[in-house]
Formats: C-alpha cells, sequence, structure tokens
C-alpha cells in the first residue's frame, strides 16, 4: 500500500509504526452551524480510507474531536442570545447524527475541547518551560514560532517567506507577528476555566495536539484533514506536539482537495452553498458517497446536482446486475455454458484485483470504482449471452464481488429491485386462489397461472393479471432463463 503525503509530496511505502495497527486522527467540526458538502467530502472521504486500512487487515484506532469552544461559536450564541455551550450541543449533536446519515462511522474516540482543558494546560506548561512558549501580560500565552527549527514542515513554508506580503494581525502582547495563541484570557460573557494565567480558554491550534497524545500517543501515522487546514493548523499543531514531546507528530499527512459547485467555489453569495442535510434530503447518501469516490480525495471534486442524478441511475443499474445475477443464480438449471462461464470468472477475478490495487495506490477510489462499472458491464454482457444456460457459481461470485466491493466503501446498493411487496400475497389470492403466506410462493403461483393462460391463448386471463401486477407497481420480465415478477 502506497499513501501520498502531503508533507514530502511523493508516494510512500505504508509501514505503521506498529505492525498490523494505525493509529489515525483527522480534524472534526468546529460545531456552530451545519456542515457543507465541502466539509461531508472530507468525513466521508477519510471514512472511505479507513474502511479501507480495516479491509486491509489492520487494527484501525480512529480519534476525531469535535470544537465545541472557539469565537464562531461564542458570536453564532450572542447572535442568537444563547449560551455558547447550548449551541455547541445542538450542533455537535446534529454533526454526528448527519454523518450516520452519511454512513460515516463513529470514531472510536471522539474528545470534545471543552473536557479537554486540563491536557491542554498541561501541555501549554511544557512548551513555556521548555522556551517555545509564553505569557503575556494580558492573560494570553503564544507560541514563538521562531523557537521552532522544524516550523513549515508540514506545508513546506519558510519562516521568513511567511513576513512577505503578509496580512499579519497587528497585537502588541506578541514578540513576534508570527506566534500564535496557545491559551486566550477570558473576556466578559465568554465561557471560560483557570489556569496559571488566569481564567481564559485554549487556542484553536493548542486542540488537537493535546488530544492526540493522550489519546494516541504520538507520533501518530496519519494525519487528516481538508487541504485549508495544512497552513496554519496542521502546521502549528505539528509545532507544539514537537517541541513539547520531541518525538514528532504525524508520519503521514493527508489532505483532501477542494469541492466545487459547478465548477465554482462554494458560497453563500453565489446560490450554490448546500449543507449535507439538504442534500441528504434530496437524494440516498449511496449517490453522494459514489459521486465523491468517482473523484480521487486528492484531486478537486465538481459537485452538481445533475451529477448526483447521474450517481443515483447508476446505483439502480449496479443494484440491478446484483438482482439479476443471483436471480439467474438461483434459477439455473440447465447445463452452463463453461467457456462463457470462465469469461465470467475471469473478468470477476480481474475486478478483484484491479479494485485492490487502486485502492492500494493511495485510496484511488476512482480507478476502484471503474473496475466495478466494467465488471458490471461484462456481468450484463453474460446475462444476456449465457440466458438459460448461466452457472450458479459464476453468476453468485460476481453478485458477491460487485455488492462487497461497493460495501466496503461504504456504498449501500439500494434494496433489491425484484423484492416483492406484501401485498403480493392478497393479491395472488384474489387472482389465482392462492392459499399460503409466502410472498415468493404467491409469485410462482401467478406466474404459473399466467403462463397457463398464455399456453391455453385466453389473453384476456394474460392481460387481467398484468394489470393487476401494474397496480402494485410490478411488471412480468420475460428472459432465456424463465420468467419473474419485478418492480417495475
Amino acid at each position: 500500500m502506497r499513501i501520498y503525503s502531503s508533507q514530502t509530496h511523493e508516494k510512500a511505502e505504508f509501514a505503521p509504526i506498529e505492525e498490523g495497527r494505525v493509529r489515525m486522527y483527522v480534524c472534526g467540526p468546529t460545531v456552530y452551524d451545519n456542515i457543507h458538502i465541502g466539509n461531508a467530502r472530507t468525513f466521508i472521504s477519510f471514512d472511505v480510507i479507513r474502511r479501507w486500512l480495516i479491509a486491509s487487515g489492520y487494527e484501525v484506532t480512529f480519534a476525531q474531536n469535535l470544537t465545541d469552544v472557539d469565537d464562531k461559536i461564542i458570536n453564532r450564541a450572542n447572535e442568537q442570545s444563547r449560551g455558547a455551550e447550548e449551541v455547541a450541543l445542538e450542533f455537535s449533536e446534529r454533526f454526528i447524527e448527519v454523518m450516520h446519515r452519511a454512513n460515516v462511522l463513529d470514531p472510536d474516540v471522539r474528545p470534545r475541547a471543552t473536557k479537554e482543558i486540563g491536557p491542554m494546560i498541561g501541555m501549554i506548561k511544557s512548551l513555556i518551560e521548555q522556551g517555545h512558549a509564553y505569557a503575556a501580560e494580558n492573560g494570553d500565552v503564544y507560541f514563538s514560532v521562531r523557537s521552532d527549527e522544524g516550523y513549515g514542515v508540514v506545508s513546506g513554508r519558510r519562516i521568513d517567506d511567511l513576513m512577505v506580503g503578509a496580512r499579519i494581525e497587528e497585537n502588541e502582547d506578541k514578540r513576534d507577528p508570527l506566534d500564535f495563541a496557545l491559551w486566550k484570557a477570558a473576556k466578559p460573557g465568554e465561557p471560560s476555566w483557570p489556569s496559571p494565567w488566569g481564567q481564559g480558554r485554549p487556542g484553536w491550534h493548542t486542540e488537537c495536539a493535546a488530544m492526540v497524545h493522550r489519546y494516541l500517543g504520538v507520533p501518530i501515522d496519519i494525519h487528516g484533514g481538508g487541504s485549508d487546514l495544512a497552513f496554519p493548523h496542521h502546521e502549528n499543531e505539528c509545532a507544539q506536539a514537537s517541541c513539547a514531546w520531541h518525538q514528532g507528530f504525524a508520519n503521514t499527512w493527508m489532505h483532501t482537495g477542494m469541492l466545487l459547485v459547478d465548477g465554482e467555489k462554494m458560497s453563500k453569495s453565489l446560490g450554490n452553498f448546500f449543507t449535507l442535510e439538504e442534500v441528504l434530503e434530496k437524494h440516498s447518501a449511496a449517490a453522494l458517497r459514489l459521486l465523491m469516490a468517482q473523484t480521487h480525495y486528492r484531486s478537486p471534486l465538481d459537485f452538481s446536482w445533475e451529477r448526483l442524478e447521474g450517481a443515483e441511475s447508476s446505483l439502480a443499474r449496479i443494484a440491478g446486475t446484483v438482482d439479476n445475477l443471483r436471480w439467474a443464480g438461483n434459477h439455473a438449471g440447465a447445463e452452463a455454458d463453461a467457456a462463457l462461464a470462465d469469461n465470467l470468472a475471469r473478468a470477476v477475478e480481474a475486478a478483484e484485483a484491479e479494485f485492490r490495487a487502486q485502492m492500494d495506490d493511495d485510496f484511488n477510489t476512482a480507478g476502484a470504482v471503474a473496475a466495478l462499472f466494467t465488471l458490471v458491464t461484462e456481468a450484463n454482457v453474460y446475462l444476456e449471452q449465457a440466458g438459460a444456460a448461466a452457472d450458479a457459481g459464476a453468476v453468485t461470485a460476481a453478485a458477491d464481488t460487485i455488492a462487497q466491493a461497493f460495501d466496503t466503501l461504504g456504498i449501500e446498493l439500494p434494496a433489491r429491485v425484484s423484492a416483492l411487496p406484501a401485498e403480493l400475497v392478497e393479491t395472488a389470492a384474489e387472482l389465482v386462489g392462492y392459499a399460503g403466506d409466502d410472498v415468493d410462493g404467491a409469485a410462482e403461483a401467478i406466474l404459473t397461472a399466467r403462463a397457463a393462460a398464455r399456453a391455453a391463448k385466453d389473453w384476456g386471463r394474460a392481460d387481467a393479471i398484468r394489470d393487476e401486477l401494474t397496480t402494485l407497481g410490478l411488471a412480468v420480465e420475460d428472459t432465456a432463463a424463465g420468467s419473474r415478477i419485478k418492480q417495475a
């Protein structure tokens, strides 16, 4: 398995610190509003990465924080005349709920910043003692950027270049304009905690470094987030952790690409800003995940409603193919065509190998999905050619490969298109006198009656059966392997 490092700008063979185990941290949201689909792109991408690591046999410990104290939360609370804690709790719960709807696995550890103040204070004290931070007269504590000889290692930026053309906030309490806040002195009406430097709260960059150290230890194998976090957030995290514990921070840095909407940057002013909740009200999580999987996680992703509609159609086609394969397997009776079956078996083997190779190549979901689409096409060709002579083993293996691969990506295929409603039992009783209570048995009884009517050229009877099925949203499909009732 090879992974691209944002730090080195190269792919390298992945070698976890501890054999067979991966420690992974992805920055979570600041909970002051509903997350938008750009945020969702990052969280879904790392969910897929995590799933593939697990599928590859690694024991993965995955941590993701909730930033529940921040200027944005305080400002939103003031706008709504609410407490900051109330705002943070509401949007924390909404974030977790919408992640479940998007089929994103819960992290193994989900620390909240407000519950981790002690470890943050401990880290800040250590940085001061080692000469990497200082307390200002106003009660703030700042990290001394120039004290870290390795500053810039994550983003590749040089300290001297940061001053050129940069817009740096003037602050007379800082010793250097580049220094950043580790601890912010309390202001009236803001949430605060006691510290050696007075009442205050942690700076945003402080939180993750302390939580990674507490719950995963340092260094960790993978640290991830959106590309907008590489600088300054991840750079500042790394600086604090490296200077506090001198053990390194993350062996591999991973960042997702930007999400565009119809080729433009998403913004409320352009009217192309969509929350994840809004998208999931109109489309399935599976379609959104498929759309995102069709672009490599590091590349810009162009979202559009048309592309999402296309993903829904693709899912229906894939689910139909899987259903047809399973049906053919369950109804295989004639002697199978060995040559055709061998061709399908080779296609399955090739798809599995290509899927694995693409996912092992820096989690290239675009290539992996393409391999599955190729198999779907070849499976449909096989079903058409084989007809009643389908090989049960070959079609079952193809169905299993397609379904399991999409499941590995966290993409749930729609319910099988031939799933029959319970009402069919009552319809069969009225139409053909069926006395059982099994849906499949009812379908067989109706098909038998229809076949008898057609054989007797009783077209009125056959049409009546067809019309009754139509009222249930069903239709009869005649295939070389026999007839079946399926969703219209």
